[in-house]
């Protein structure tokens, strides 16, 4: 730390010079009850790292178990502090660092989607070429009248960039995405 920087609440400025801030894709099962993701985002925040995407859902009904998908990014460091302090919250069962156990089983990342819902209105040609580049991009209509579209796309969230870059001259109007849903490839489980 400079002589000139003050340091903040954030673990970020508690880290080697040398490491480098990575993006990694985190699986945690938990008990589905109430106020479990609350402890999870409290976690988050409350030590200031940063969630780019978060999705969550119940996935084995009968165990009523959830699995919360997070992306979040820092440095090597951080993310074993991340990973460990979600370990010693209760609910919690598993935590899988799944860009880790991609880089173990010798891939890139792990296998990533995500969904997304684009409106985009226009007329004319601005019409014709909405529905020209949807079609690349194989997204799908799901609502649409005379003004409008409702597109639905899913794949990597680079893909969904890309399809809302060119979808904003052409009268993007409003966006929902899912958020980063992941597991790792091969035959074993989380």
């Amino acid at each position: 730390m400079n002589a000139h920087q003050q340091p903040t609440g954030s673990a970020y400025f508690i880290t080697k010079e040398t490491e480098k801030p990575e993006t990694h894709t985190l699986s945690v099962l938990v008990d589905n009850e109430p106020g479990v993701l609350a402890r999870v985002i409290g976690l988050f925040s409350g030590r200031g790292y940063n969630i780019e995407s978060l999705t969550v859902s119940e996935t084995e009904h009968e165990q009523k178990l959830s699995r919360i998908t997070i992306v979040t990014r820092g440095t090597p460091h951080v993310l074993e502090q991340i990973k460990h302090q979600l370990e010693r919250i209760v609910p919690v069962h598993r935590v899988v660092d799944l860009t880790v156990r991609a880089h173990e089983l010798g891939q890139e990342r792990p296998l990533e989607r995500e969904l997304a819902l684009v409106k985009v209105a226009g007329t004319g040609d601005h019409r014709v070429e909405a529905l020209r580049l949807a079609d690349a991009f194989r997204a799908h209509v799901v609502d649409a009248n005379t003004e409008h579209f409702i597109f639905q796309i899913t794949g990597k969230s680079s893909k969904i960039d890309q399809f809302i870059a060119i979808m904003r001259p052409l009268g993007l109007i409003e966006i929902c995405r899912t958020g980063v849903a992941a597991m790792n490839r091969g035959s074993q489980g989380m």
